[in-house]
């Protein structure tokens, strides 16, 4: 494996998505946690959905049905400024704390995101974040018109850096994605921050599951779709080491 491209999923991946839930808590006392929870859920949801259905809507469209649907069957008030603050919080999410420093140390490669965002969403968090100083590109999907893990989507990686498919490692956190580039045929490293004995065993000593549990054992752990990533890490601080050895 010559690793000539490093390509990261965004939301969940570089950015913490859970860094809505102060937001959410603010504008919903109480809500804030189950807000946060149900939205991410549905969001994602609605990716797919749109792109079986084959009625693409951008990122932008997607997060705001979903955040609509997560506010009305919780019985909440969508009332215009609190609605608009929340979804303001997606174009300026935290980074995780080991992100910067990890693309600092991977200068050598051509460094980009591959995103489900729309262009406009995903450049400002980019910018606001400061990683547009240390990335070449930032692919949104919108261009493809379908999400991940579409195969058009992973598409766009090769007709946006001019790099093989062979010589690309994909990031991401979210095992579907991990699933998606591995069946497409990228070399990848899924980040797995929540190991699943841990999870395992939060499940075990909880006889109602709390939403961000329950959240995490959705989506946190490897999915059983036949694609193993070909790489396991627990953060990005793990990649320099990683690609050293490629």
């Amino acid at each position: 494996m010559s690793i000539k491209a490093v390509v990261f999923d965004a939301y969940g991946t570089l950015y913490d998505i859970q860094s809505v839930a102060d937001v959410t808590e603010e504008a919903f006392p109480g809500y804030g946690e189950i807000i946060t929870q149900v939205w991410r859920i549905k969001q994602l949801e609605y990716t797919w959905l749109r792109s079986l259905m084959g009625h693409y809507a951008d990122f932008a469209a997607v997060t705001r049905d979903s955040l609509a649907y997560t506010l009305r069957i919780l019985g909440l008030s969508d009332e215009p400024a609190a609605f608009d603050g929340i979804i303001q919080k997606y174009l300026h999410l935290d980074l995780y704390g080991d992100a910067l420093a990890t693309l600092s140390a991977m200068q050598d490669r051509r460094l980009a995101i591959l995103s489900n965002g729309s262009p406009e969403m995903l450049n400002a968090l980019v910018k606001n974040s400061g990683l547009d100083r240390l990335l070449q590109a930032t692919i949104s999907v919108d261009a493809s018109k379908v999400f991940k893990p579409a195969p058009a989507a992973y598409a766009l990686i090769e007709s946006t850096l001019h790099v093989s498919p062979a010589d690309v490692l994909f990031v991401s956190s979210n095992p579907w994605d991990a699933c998606g580039a591995k069946a497409f045929g990228l070399n990848v490293a899924w980040i797995e921050r929540v190991t699943g004995e841990a999870m395992a065993l939060a499940c075990v000593e909880s006889t109602v599951l709390p939403p961000l549990t329950l959240f995490k054992a959705i989506r946190t752990q490897m999915d059983e779709l036949g694609f193993a990533p070909d790489h396991r890490i627990r953060s990005l601080s793990e990649l320099p080491g990683l690609l050293s050895q490629h």
